[in-house]
């Protein structure tokens, strides 16, 4: 059962999106459910030990678990497939943006700040394809971005934040260093992202 939960779970998150508890019980567990945490915690064990993989419920209400990547990142590189590095490299971009901006941006202004990327909502990019779809879709569903109408906007207007993945797999601090690189600052100049890259540390 623990072999057919680490395979179920590898092969689950190559798309990035939570795995349900239901799923597992449903699909790999089945008649042994009552054995089904001595389970998990043996699966969480050899996904740490063989793959460095950490297992996480990201939402303790539906029992919905994530991957995520425990190996030590070689100089602060994600360890992604190759296709997925570019997607990646935007999305660390907009997580960069909405930490610097207070935590949460409304959607215009993450449109216009990708506009200077010369990254268009609208327009098929070599790269990323379809970016709306790309951020409001895929990264919304693998739980990197969290969507959240703005009440009494007219039109409607969208709130983005990180979602419950990006606080897991993604450091402030991190995220701030690279800002103060490249705007050539002291991380300290920040001062709210700086006590809250901290405080997450």
């Amino acid at each position: 059962q623990v072999s057919e939960l680490v395979q179920f779970l590898l092969v689950k998150d190559q798309k990035k999106i939570p795995i349900k508890r239901a799923d597992m019980l449903k699909n790999v567990i089945r008649e042994y459910r009552d054995a089904y945490s001595k389970i998990l915690n043996r699966t969480g064990k050899t996904l740490q030990e063989v793959f460095g993989m950490q297992l996480v419920e990201i939402d303790s209400k539906r029992h919905m678990y994530i991957l995520i990547n425990n190996l030590p990142r070689a100089g602060g590189k994600y360890l992604c497939r190759d296709k997925e590095k570019e997607k990646m490299g935007l999305l660390l971009v907009i997580l960069s943006f909405i930490f610097m901006k207070g935590s949460s941006v409304k959607d215009s202004a993450l449109w216009e700040f990708l506009h200077l990327l010369r990254v268009y909502p609208g327009r098929q990019h070599e790269v990323f394809g379809d970016v709306r779809k790309l951020v409001t879709e895929e990264f919304a569903r693998q739980k990197y971005l969290e969507i959240t109408p703005i009440p009494l906007t007219d039109p409607p207007e969208l709130k983005f934040q990180w979602g419950p993945r990006a606080e897991k797999e993604i450091s402030k601090k991190d995220v701030l260093n690279a800002v103060a690189k490249i705007q050539g600052k002291d991380p300290t100049f920040w001062a709210s992202q700086y006590s809250e890259a901290e405080a997450t540390t």
